[in-house]
Parts: structure tokens; sequence; C-alpha cells
């Protein structure tokens, strides 16, 4: 039953409750070190930078006891174009003004720019995915919520009400999962009325029958479950309050202290390698 196992293909937005160092930290913690290193990443000019980025991310999936395979799943969905993208990026960035050709092919050429900015992209993105996959695996959507509503809590004496974008973003964490396991259960439903579902059946085209099945059922049920939450919404008054309160108390102790300066190093290496 492997083909049906959509969830566990999706680890972006799953929680892994493991009570690891990162697990215990304070969710505003955890909010700052993703940003810095988001933008550390995102600004990088340096393969290197990116390289460090990497394997700092990977040493922390270990800290947190989440397994590497599970972790590494979730490229393998945004694989393809990455490689895709990076592609283009070679023969975009590749030039006869560059000196530096590594080869040709008929009359196009491959220079150590345009293969240096593929691997570039490459290696950006994912650094990116792995990290937004780690924040997701060591941060629950409501931690993820309280601590984002903490950091913008000041912006709200500015008349700027941020309540409505920390829901949005906690129901977009949450549904991504979900939708998941919707997807899993609709395809086992049209498995059990003769709806060919074969591991062994190979090919764009194989693959393309059997996802298009799935996309009307999903577009219907995630209409019925996003009126349900509007509804649900208004029936507890939401939006009623500019304010949220929380049940958890939230400590910034030495050792978010301690995280948050390692990352700010780590960021600054990222950046400035």
């Amino acid at each position: 039953m492997s083909e049906f196992d959509f969830l566990s293909r999706v680890p972006l937005g799953q929680y892994v409750p493991t009570g690891s160092f990162l697990h215990k930290l304070d969710p505003r913690t955890k909010v700052l070190f993703v940003l810095l290193l988001v933008i550390a990443f995102t600004f990088s000019k340096s393969l290197i930078g990116l390289s460090i980025g990497l394997v700092f991310v990977f040493a922390l999936t270990i800290i947190a006891k989440v397994d590497l395979k599970f972790a590494l799943k979730s490229l393998v969905a945004p694989l393809p174009f990455l490689v895709f993208f990076s592609i283009l990026q070679i023969f975009f960035y590749s030039s006869r003004q560059d000196p530096n050709i590594l080869f040709s092919i008929w009359k196009i050429h491959f220079t150590v720019s345009g293969v240096m900015a593929g691997a570039m992209l490459l290696m950006r993105f994912v650094t990116l995915i792995l990290l937004l996959s780690l924040a997701s695996f060591c941060t629950s959507t409501s931690e993820l919520s309280q601590g984002v509503q903490r950091l913008l809590n000041p912006l709200n004496y500015l008349k700027i009400h941020t309540m409505d974008f920390v829901m949005v973003l906690q129901i977009t964490l949450r549904f991504v999962p979900l939708m998941a396991q919707t997807a899993e259960r609709i395809a086992k439903a049209q498995a059990s009325r003769g709806a060919e579902w074969e591991t062994k059946r190979k090919g764009l085209v194989n693959k393309i029958k059997q996802i298009l099945p799935l996309i009307v059922p999903l577009f219907v049920i995630s209409l019925r479950r996003a009126e349900s939450l509007a509804l649900a919404m208004d029936a507890r008054a939401y939006g009623y309050m500019n304010h949220r309160t929380s049940m958890a108390d939230m400590k910034f102790t030495l050792k978010d202290a301690a995280f948050l300066f390692l990352n700010i190093i780590v960021s600054l290496a990222i950046f400035c390698v």
C-alpha cells in the first residue's frame, strides 16, 4: 500500500515530536532562527557559504533527532523543477565572451560562470527547502502562530493588525499535510472501485492519468473544508478582539540567547564568505 502513502511524501508542514533540544526552544527563538538563515541563504553569493549553511542544517536535523531520509523526502517533489531551472541558468549565464569555456555542443558554450550560476540556484533552493522542513519538524503550528504573534505584537500599537496574517500562516501550514491525507483517502476509495493504482506503471503520461482523477474531488473537498472552517471561525467570534490571548507562557532563556548568537555567527559566515 506504499503507492497510497501520500503523507510520508510531504514532510513539509509535519511536526515530529522527538523532544530534542530544538523542540524545547522558545517559539520566538525558532522563528528568528529561520528568518536569519532564510535571509542569509537568499542573499549569499558564494557557493562555499551555501555549503556551510547546508552542513549546518544537516547538523541541526541530526540534533533534532529527525531521520535524514525522511527530511530529504521534502526534496523529491520540487527537485526535477529545480534541476530544470538550474540548467536554464547554465544556458543564460554562459556566453562566448567568457574565456573559461568548459565544453561546447554545436554553437552552445558551457562556461564556468554558467555552471556556477546553476549550482548556486540549485544549492540555494535545496538549503531553503531543508531549512523550512526542519522548522516544521521542530515547531508545531500552535507554537509557530504564538511565536510570530508575539514577535509582531509591537506592530499592533501602530494599528497594524497582525492576527489575520498569523492565522493565514497557521491554516496554510495545517492544510498541507491535511490535503495529503485527503488525497490518500480519495486514491484508496478510487482503487477499491476499480481504478488502476499500480506502482509498476512508470512514465509521465501514466502519472498524469493517475493524478487527474484526484484533482476534482480534492478541489471540492478543500472548498467544503474551507467553508466549514469559515463558519466555525464566525461561530467562535473570530475577529471580535484585536488581540488573542494564550494559555502558554513563553520564556526566553539563556539557551535561546546562545542558540540565536550561534545562528547570527553562521548567518554572517554564509553571507560574507
